[in-house]
């Protein structure tokens, strides 16, 4: 399985997966001409994309959805509540609906609820014979009970959007902020730290620091929280990195 990250931040978010015998996108944000100008630097051709799995319908998920499927024609997987809120795809014949797990050729999805402010958003669990990758964004909390099937797996990529004080201390309105750390909005650095701490195993290889905000946050507090957290709880794992909003990362393999 391959792992990289195109692009993750509120200007937009998509992530690649590939298998031996499908190649994936997580989310369609940014614009078409991005996504296929970085699949490009890594050798992948855009036309040869098999599926395009949604996470929720907000924006910096989707705005790419409706060109990139429309001249490539890959399948859109989506849960009933996301596919009635996006308009725009209404009309493409490429359509799957999922309601819980997603079998796909050589890899298995399952599906857990988020905790955002997006009809029926989830995260994901992707495995294709010995690889697991998490994929939580976008959520003000990951519930205790989805504790079990997110524990020790290989690659997690996960969302640590803001420090507190920076975002407290900021130029967000009230209400933003109250929507930005509340329960249906994002992981803070202390949150993801310490959830991380909680669900990596001896199985984990690596970890990538997701949904950064550029104005409540920065990678170097990112990391240090997450370092720190991890020297608290006598855990010892180094391979930790961040996501760009306009720079891929690394292939994770």
């Amino acid at each position: 399985m391959r792992v990289v990250v195109l692009a993750s931040g509120s200007e937009g978010n998509s992530t690649y997966i590939e298998t031996k015998e499908i190649k994936l996108l997580i989310d369609m944000g940014r614009n078409a001409k991005y996504i296929k100008e970085k699949l490009e630097s890594i050798g992948v051709q855009a036309k040869d994309i098999n599926y395009i799995l949604i996470s929720h319908t907000h924006k910096d998920h989707t705005s790419a959805l409706k060109t990139f499927v429309n001249k490539y024609h890959p399948t859109i997987l989506l849960s009933q509540q996301m596919f009635y809120e996006l308009e725009e795809i209404k009309e493409y014949e490429s359509i799957m609906i999922y309601e819980d797990d997603i079998y796909l050729k050589d890899i298995k999805v399952k599906t857990i609820k988020s905790s955002h402010d997006a009809p029926d958003a989830r995260n994901f669990i992707l495995e294709n014979g010995g690889c697991s990758v998490v994929y939580v964004t976008d959520t003000g909390y990951v519930n205790r009970k989805y504790f079990e099937v997110l524990t020790d797996k290989e690659i997690y990529l996960f969302e640590s959007n803001h420090d507190i004080e920076m975002l407290q201390n900021g130029p967000y309105p009230k209400w933003l902020k109250t929507r930005v750390i509340g329960s249906y909005g994002h992981l803070s650095n202390k949150d993801s730290a310490f959830y991380l701490s909680k669900l990596i195993g001896p199985h984990t290889k690596k970890i990538i620091l997701m949904h950064l905000s550029h104005i409540n946050n920065t990678q170097e507090k990112a990391l240090e929280m997450i370092q720190e957290t991890f020297k608290e709880y006598e855990i010892d794992f180094e391979d930790i990195t961040c996501a760009n909003r306009s720079e891929i990362t690394e292939v994770v393999l």
